[in-house]
């Protein structure tokens, strides 16, 4: 099965993905633990002052029967991190309870680390949860009994739990977690003052260990009173509650005129009361996506309630709860597919490729005693939001396979070497899947002609790939044109946005194949545009760059450019990367239609071209331990270290003059990092002679379990060509988070004899 050995067959507590209760997470304490190193660290987006003072979107993923995910079958993903914020992990173990503290998975911090989206786990008491609720407060408990009584009867405060949730989320790579108390409080409102004493130090604890980005969202339920009582807005009962929390999560059962009552509320507010700077972005009003008593009904009536949210214009931010409903309502109907479900969904969050199709929406069902709204004509969820570009690549080198996580095959290098039936699902394995292709890429004419713009439909792929199991298709349908000029035209198709810092040169890399259903010659190239104002590419430093190794593999091809933007300022600038499509025909009125399929786009600084020290990455060794019980006879974990050579310093003049200023060699650059390994195995045949690598079988790639540079080769992912071997043979192959694949010389292997 495809990447089906990317996990470990024991779930040691290390490992675990979640606690039910505060004892669990204090045994996980008390033995030691390693901080996950191939979870992708935060990186922060560049600040983008046109979207000054206007709403984010925090998206709450509460999945019934959470860490479903199966690397053996397609499962939902989330593709629209370009709009997000916040990412909540939030797993139910059935409809109506959760784990005390969730943990998102890795996967799931990568595929948001990637796109500068932080991610948070979820504290929850809830039902009978209310004596942990009160030990989490007071602290560890001793086994021996009480020592000396104090005459101080007031409910003590101890850091012992915020010290630990801050360790567990710096170990595991995630940003804070979401605080649901959702059961009254049996120590009132002595309770809920240290309560809100012990949210600052969970704060404070978080911004020591994981960093100033992390955040501490308090949801609205219990009041100071300590009764539940969800308010649906911020007022006097949950503002204690507020102060110390970078955030507040209202309930979602809110009557139309709450939001613009909560915004006026928090504007009256003493700013002495604030000790830290707060806005109304960090208050996130609740919007039911199963529509559970939600103003406007859910799903695709969910833009009602952001409507009264007003994240442009009023700035208060908004929480999309619940927002896979798009796959748990379609799963089990007829004839439900990955393909209808990615439909479905790319309706809800960008609305339908054609713009002149209409979204039929369900009629709003009216609450009892509240009147009706016009809210206008269907409204796609990211229209309410402004787009924001991935982290500089300066700060984390932007890589896309555009892949939404799932696929059905696995390709490298343009070539199948994998084909699972059932499909597979890698949170790890999610990349950008073009920000600015969906509902369809804004083309235009490089000329500026007035002819109609041609259309141009931007659809995934699954049966063919560069990297991975997915790719891109731009589908360009042209009009034939009796413009005396029409012979050569060609068309802007922009991609990516990206933010870059201007003067610094960044190179740019592309891998694409192109057809066409006529002749035409083809004359595609690579770009960079400035994004908004002074948009255009007359002010981009545009250079070709030369290759390495072979343009053209298995029908696709790469090119790649230098690009810098002017140094006329010191804050970064967002730009758009994508192609200019340019076509010759020897009869421009024959109307004609253009595939591009994008296989992989890749973005970093340049490296200095005049160092003499340039990190080649390779893999120095792997190593193999047998599992304790063989399950298995080749059944075990792989390990390997990585390592980089530098270029050789043949014919370098060494000077004889002490006071030379030139150095004999530049600074190397930047040690290699990478995306992700591929894992294949081979047995010995009989004759004892191993054959090419090549012809070695895929049996996984690493990313499920965050653990570096280690692999569990489970049974159930080696071929039957083993099931008689002595010896076997695994390869470790690195792919670069350049995306460049290892060639086999770089790359290593051990022999497993049984």
């Amino acid at each position: 099965m495809p990447l089906r050995g990317s996990g470990h067959s024991n779930a040691v507590l290390d490992d675990a993905p979640y606690f039910t209760s505060l004892a669990e997470l204090d045994v996980w304490a008390s033995k030691p633990s390693a901080k996950l190193t191939s979870v992708i660290p935060y990186h922060s987006r560049s600040q983008d002052l046109s979207a000054d003072g206007q709403g984010r979107l925090l998206v709450c993923h509460d999945y019934k029967g959470g860490y479903t995910e199966a690397p053996s079958k397609l499962a939902y993903t989330f593709n629209f991190w370009s709009r997000c914020d916040t990412f909540i992990y939030y797993s139910r173990e059935s409809s109506f309870s959760h784990h005390r503290v969730t943990i998102p998975p890795s996967g799931w911090i990568n595929a948001a680390h990637r796109q500068g989206v932080k991610m948070l786990g979820t504290l929850i008491f809830e039902g009978s949860g209310q004596s942990d609720c009160l030990r989490l407060l007071v602290g560890l408990l001793p086994q021996a009994g009480p020592g000396m009584r104090s005459s101080d009867t007031s409910l003590p405060l101890s850091p012992h739990y915020a010290r630990l949730l801050a360790t567990l989320a710096y170990q595991r790579g995630f940003d804070g977690y979401l605080l649901n108390i959702e059961c009254p409080l049996i120590g009132n409102v002595e309770q809920t003052q240290v309560l809100a004493a012990w949210i600052s130090l969970l704060e404070g604890e978080l911004r020591r260990q994981v960093g100033t980005h992390a955040q501490v969202i308090w949801y609205d339920s219990v009041v100071v009173t300590g009764d539940l009582r969800w308010q649906n807005r911020l007022n006097n009962y949950n503002l204690p509650f507020f102060l110390p929390s970078t955030g507040f999560f209202t309930n979602y059962t809110w009557p139309p005129h709450y939001p613009s009552r909560t915004a006026q509320y928090f504007l009256s507010l003493d700013p002495a009361l604030i000790s830290r700077p707060k806005s109304l972005q960090d208050i996130f009003v609740g919007v039911d996506v199963w529509g559970r008593g939600q103003h406007g009904g859910g799903g695709f009536g969910s833009y009602r309630a952001i409507t009264h949210i007003d994240p442009k214009s009023l700035g208060l931010s908004v929480a999309l709860f619940g927002q896979a409903w798009t796959w748990e309502t379609e799963q089990d109907k007829p004839g439900f597919t990955w393909e209808t479900w990615w439909d479905y969904e790319r309706k809800l969050w960008v609305g339908p490729p054609d713009a002149t199709d209409t979204v039929v929406v369900p009629p709003e069902q009216l609450q009892s005693g509240r009147p009706g709204c016009d809210h206008g004509k269907f409204a796609p969820i990211v229209s309410f939001f402004p787009g924001r570009s991935p982290p500089n690549p300066t700060e984390l080198p932007f890589l896309t396979w555009f892949s939404p996580g799932v696929g059905r095959a696995w390709f490298i290098n343009g070539m199948k070497i994998l084909e699972a039936h059932e499909g597979w699902t890698d949170l790890d394995k999610t990349t950008s899947l073009g920000d600015m292709l969906w509902p369809r890429p804004p083309a235009e004419w490089e000329d500026g002609r007035k002819e109609p713009l041609p259309e141009v439909i931007a659809s995934l792929l699954m049966d063919d790939a560069w990297l991975g199991g997915s790719s891109v298709n731009l589908a360009l349908s042209i009009s034939g044109s009796e413009a005396e000029d029409a012979f050569f035209r060609c068309i802007w198709v922009p991609i990516q946005s990206l933010s870059v810092t201007p003067g610094l040169l960044y190179d740019m890399t592309l891998t694409y194949k192109a057809t066409s259903d006529r002749p035409v010659d083809f004359d595609l190239g690579l770009s960079v545009r400035l994004s908004g104002e002074g948009a255009g590419s007359d002010r981009v430093e545009i250079t070709p760059l030369a290759l390495e190794g072979p343009s053209t593999q298995h029908d696709w091809t790469r090119m790649a450019i230098t690009f810098k933007i002017p140094l006329d300022s010191l804050a970064d600038v967002s730009v758009s990367s994508g192609l200019l499509v340019g076509f010759a025909m020897e009869d421009p009125t024959e109307a004609i239609h253009i595939d591009v399929h994008l296989g992989l786009l890749s973005v970093h600084p340049t490296s200095m071209p005049s160092s003499r020290s340039i990190h080649n990455a390779r893999i120095l060794w792997a190593d193999f331990q047998r599992e304790p019980v063989h399950t298995h006879r080749f059944s075990g974990t792989l390990t390997w270290q990585i390592a980089a050579t530098l270029s050789p310093l043949n014919n370098i003049p060494i000077s004889r003059d002490s006071e030379n200023i030139e150095p004999l060699w530049k600074p190397a650059a930047l040690f290699p990092s990478f995306a992700h390994f591929n894992v294949y195995v081979q047995p010995y045949p009989v004759d004892g002679r191993v054959h090419s690598p090549d012809e070695a079988t895929f049996i996984g790639t690493t990313g499920l379990d965050g653990r570096e540079h280690r692999f569990y080769v489970d049974p159930a992912c080696l071929p039957p060509s083993l099931s008689e071997a002595r010896v076997a043979r695994f390869y470790v192959q690195g792919v670069t988070d350049r995306g460049h694949v290892l060639s086999w010389d770089r790359c290593a292997y051990v022999d497993v004899r049984v």
